[in-house]
């Protein structure tokens, strides 16, 4: 009897476990979708329909979590992780950005950046990789970037691809490259998971 009694004791109590695991399960699908909206818009607008917008999901994912009150030690806000300096420069552009604090504005600045950088490696990367050029320039600055390519020209590499990159990225000064390195390839990891899921 007293056997019994464990046994259902144990059981009524794992019951309500696996209750609440389901359901922190679905208010953590809740919460890392709660922007998806936003990410649609912005991506359509900056982008136009046939970009991804699950890759600027996957940026904000490897920037913040997706958490707007994030903060980095060098000073970078919200979602997207913006440096005051730059959102407000683009806020010159888009008076209605109201504030980096505010995670619409912070996403639809962070796309907008994008698309700068994206725009900027048009003519020197092949369009299949302009995307990892464009996260790493988000990463550590389009300047470290260009004098990557400048490296893997220099080293007789065949084009500029990112496999050339990561190739020369230990050669390039003043370059954290495995923190860019390691971005880019969060980026496309937490990409990969969105296209799966949906």
């Amino acid at each position: 009897m007293r056997r019994l009694a464990t046994v259902l004791a144990f059981l009524f109590a794992a019951a309500p476990c696996a209750a609440q695991e389901a359901a922190a399960a679905r208010r953590a699908a809740r919460d890392e979708s709660r922007f998806d909206a936003t990410f649609k818009k912005y991506s359509k607008r900056y982008f136009g329909v046939g970009f991804d917008w699950r890759r600027f999901k996957a940026q904000g994912l490897a920037e913040s979590g997706l958490d707007p009150s994030a903060r980095s030690r060098v000073g970078a806000h919200g979602v997207m992780q913006l440096m005051p300096s730059t959102f407000h420069d683009i806020q010159t552009q888009r008076p209605e950005f109201a504030s980096i604090d505010d995670p619409e504005w912070n996403i639809a600045a962070g796309i907008m950046h994008d698309r700068y950088l994206w725009k900027l490696w048009l003519s020197t990367v092949p369009d299949d990789e302009r995307y990892r050029f464009m996260f790493a320039s988000y990463n550590a600055g389009e300047g470290t970037i260009t004098r990557a390519t400048q490296v893997a020209k220099a080293s007789a590499l065949d084009d500029v691809r990112w496999s050339s990159i990561e190739q020369v990225a230990p050669t390039v000064p003043r370059w954290r490259y495995r923190e860019t390195l390691g971005y880019v390839r969060t980026i496309e990891q937490s990409y990969e998971r969105l296209t799966t899921k949906h």
